[in-house]
C-alpha cells in the first residue's frame, strides 16, 4: 500500500500543505490559507502604531493554518491519516518568537499584547540594523573568525541583531523572556511538544557552526555586558542536524493537524535550503534559485570559500556532507507587486479585466513585445533593500531614464530586468570567489508561471536555466525530510538523497540564452553595475539621507 509524506511551507503571507507520494513524489494535492492578520508593518492588532522598518506577525495565525492547510489536502487527496509517515516544516526565516518557560509567544499573553517587541519579528523586519552596523564593527575590529562565513556582515534580519534591539528597547522584556526561538522550530514543538532547534536557521540565522559552536561568551559582552550568557539564557546549544526527526505528533499536535500521534515530525528548515532536493539532486555545483516575494540563493559545493556579501556557507547547511552557501536579494514578487498595486492607470486595470487577466499577465504580455534596451530604462532592485552581496536594508529603490512618454509596461519590464541583474551580481561574486556554479535552477511561482520573467533572466545571465518540476518546491523538499524522519522502517528514506533522487526532478523545458539579447543586455548590466557601486558602496548615500529624512519626519 502507498504511502504518503506531508510537507508544510511557512512563506511571508501564507502556509500551504502538500501531500506527496512517497517513493514517486507525486503530488496529489495542496491547501494554502493567507495568514489573517499578514505583515503587520503599521499597526499592532491593539492598535499601537508601528515605527518604520516593523514586521510582526501573529503566532496563533500559524496554528490556524496548520488546524487547516493539512486537514484540507488530506481531504482533497482522499488520504488517510493512517497513511500518512512523515511531516517537515520549512519557515522564512530569521522569523524570531520570545516565549515564556512554558514556550508561549509573550504577545498572546494580556500583558504583553500591546508591546511591539513581545510579537514576532518577521525576516524582514529590519528596525535591527543599528544592532547589526555595531555587531558587525565590533567583530571586524576584534577579528572575530566568525565574520568570514557571513561574507563579512551579519543581517539586520537576522537573529542576534532583532535579539539586542529587544533588549536595547525593552530591557524589562528581554528579561521576561525565557528564550527566543525561530519560529519553525516553535512549530514543531507545537507539534511534538520536543524544543529541537535545527541546524539550518542557527547556522545561517544565529551565526552558530557545527565546529566551533555560537560566538564566545567574550564576544557577546563586548556587544553588551547583558549578553554575555545570551546562548546559554535566552537559545539553546542542543542543535539537531537537518533530516533528524524532532519527535512524534503528540494528542495535542493531533488535534492542531489531524493526524495520528505518534507520526514523525523532521527538524525545522529554511523554506530556501529544503527546496533543493525537489530539483532531484544534492549534488555539488548546484545554484538554485528560490522566487517569491524575494529570492534565495543556495548553492552546494565541496569547497569552503570566502564570498564578499554572501549571506552565509554552513558545513551540512543544506546536505549533510557539503558546505551550503547561502545568498539572495530581498524584493522580487515584492518589487512587482508594489508596482501593480500602486503604479498603473485605470485604463491598463480596465484593459486586463476585459481580457480576463490579472495586471501582471497584462503587464508581462504588453513588456514581452519590447526589444531589451528599447525603453530607455535601468532600475536598482532595492525596493526592500540589499540582501546580497551589499548587506544594507537602507539602500531603496530607483530607476533612471524615465520621460514623458515611459509607459507602464517598460516601467515592469526595467523592474524585471532590475532582478535579473541583481541576481548575476550575485552569480558573478561567487564564480569569481572560487565557487562553481555548473546547473543553474529555479523554482517557486514565478519561475513556473512567467516564462517572459525566465527568459530575461536567462538573457542577462547568459546561462542555461532549468526549472523545477514541481510547483511547490519548498513544500516538497519539507516532505521529503518527513519522509527521512520517519525512516526506511516506516516506508520512508535513510537520507534525502535518496527522496531526492526519487522523488524530486526538472522540466524538460529549459531556458536558453538568445544571442542578440545577451549582447545587450551585457551592456546594460555594465550600467547597473556602475549604478550598483555608485549608489550602494558609498560614493554617494543619498538614499540613506533620504532615508533618515524620512524617518525623522515621521517620527
Amino acid at each position: 500500500m502507498a504511502k504518503y509524506t506531508i510537507g508544510v511551507d511557512f512563506g511571508t503571507l501564507s502556509a500551504r500543505a502538500l501531500v506527496a507520494e512517497v517513493g514517486t513524489g507525486r503530488e496529489l494535492a495542496d491547501a494554502t490559507m493567507n495568514y489573517p492578520h499578514g505583515v503587520m508593518d503599521e499597526y499592532l492588532p491593539t492598535g499601537e502604531r508601528l515605527k518604520p522598518d516593523w514586521a510582526l506577525q501573529h503566532p496563533q495565525d500559524y496554528l490556524d493554518c496548520l488546524n487547516y492547510v493539512i486537514p484540507e489536502a488530506m481531504k482533497q487527496a482522499g488520504v488517510s491519516p493512517e497513511d500518512v509517515i512523515g511531516v517537515g516544516i520549512d519557515f522564512t526565516a530569521c522569523t524570531v518568537v520570545a516565549v515564556d518557560a512554558a514556550g508561549t509567544p509573550l504577545c498572546m499573553k494580556d500583558e504583553y499584547a500591546h508591546n511591539p517587541h513581545a510579537w514576532i519579528k518577521l525576516w524582514k523586519h529590519h528596525a535591527a540594523q543599528d544592532e547589526a552596523n555595531r555587531l558587525n564593527r565590533i567583530a571586524e575590529e576584534r577579528g572575530e573568525e566568525f565574520l568570514a562565513r557571513y561574507g563579512g556582515k551579519i543581517s539586520s534580519e537576522w537573529m542576534v541583531p532583532k535579539i539586542w534591539q529587544v533588549l536595547n528597547e525593552d530591557p524589562a522584556l528581554y528579561d521576561a523572556v525565557d528564550r527566543f526561538m525561530e519560529a519553525g522550530d516553535w512549530v514543531v514543538m507545537q507539534l511534538t511538544g520536543v524544543e529541537a532547534r535545527n541546524a539550518c536557521m542557527a547556522g545561517y540565522k544565529a551565526m552558530w557552526s557545527k565546529a566551533q559552536g555560537y560566538p564566545s561568551r567574550d564576544f557577546f559582552r563586548a556587544l553588551d555586558p547583558r549578553l554575555e550568557n545570551l546562548v546559554e539564557d535566552k537559545l539553546s546549544t542542543h542543535i539537531y542536524p537537518i533530516g533528524a526527526k524532532a519527535g512524534e505528533i503528540t494528542p495535542q499536535g493531533a488535534k492542531i493537524t489531524g493526524l495520528l500521534p505518534g507520526t514523525a515530525v523532521a527538524v525545522a528548515n529554511v523554506d530556501a535550503h529544503v527546496s533543493l532536493p525537489a530539483t532531484g539532486s544534492t549534488q555539488a555545483g548546484r545554484m538554485l534559485m528560490i522566487m517569491g516575494t524575494s529570492t534565495c540563493d543556495i548553492i552546494v559545493s565541496d569547497e569552503e570559500h570566502t564570498v564578499p556579501g554572501m549571506c552565509g556557507v554552513v558545513e551540512d547547511g543544506v546536505v549533510q556532507g557539503l558546505l551550503g552557501y547561502e545568498a539572495g536579494q530581498s524584493c522580487v514578487g515584492d518589487h512587482f507587486n508594489w508596482f501593480v498595486d500602486h503604479c498603473v492607470p485605470e485604463e491598463y486595470a480596465q484593459a486586463a479585466r476585459e481580457k480576463g487577466q490579472n495586471l501582471h499577465v497584462y503587464l508581462t504580455e504588453k513588456a514581452e513585445k519590447l526589444k531589451p534596451g528599447e525603453s530607455g530604462l535601468i532600475a536598482l532592485d532595492w525596493w526592500n533593500g540589499n540582501r546580497s552581496v551589499l548587506v544594507d536594508v537602507d539602500l531603496t529603490g530607483m530607476m533612471l531614464g524615465m520621460t514623458l512618454t515611459t509607459k507602464p509596461e517598460e516601467m515592469y519590464r526595467a523592474l524585471i530586468e532590475a532582478t535579473a541583474y541583481g541576481a548575476r551580481v550575485i552569480m558573478d561574486n561567487f564564480e569569481q570567489s572560487g565557487v562553481h556554479i555548473g546547473t543553474l535552477i529555479a523554482c517557486g511561482g514565478i519561475a513556473k508561471k512567467n516564462p517572459f520573467l525566465m527568459q530575461v533572466y536567462a538573457d542577462v545571465m547568459n546561462r542555461e536555466i532549468q526549472v523545477v518540476r514541481s510547483t511547490q518546491a519548498p513544500a516538497l523538499g519539507s516532505a521529503m525530510f518527513g519522509a527521512v524522519a520517519a525512516g526506511r522502517g516506516k516506508g520512508g528514506y535513510d537520507d534525502i538523497a535518496e527522496a531526492a533522487a526519487e522523488m524530486g526532478g526538472v522540466e524538460e523545458k529549459q531556458y536558453t540564452p538568445i544571442p542578440e539579447n545577451v549582447a545587450v543586455y551585457q551592456k546594460l548590466y555594465e550600467e547597473y553595475l556602475r549604478l550598483h557601486d555608485y549608489f550602494g558602496r558609498g560614493a554617494n548615500d543619498v538614499m540613506k539621507r533620504l532615508k533618515a529624512i524620512k524617518e525623522n519626519q515621521r517620527g
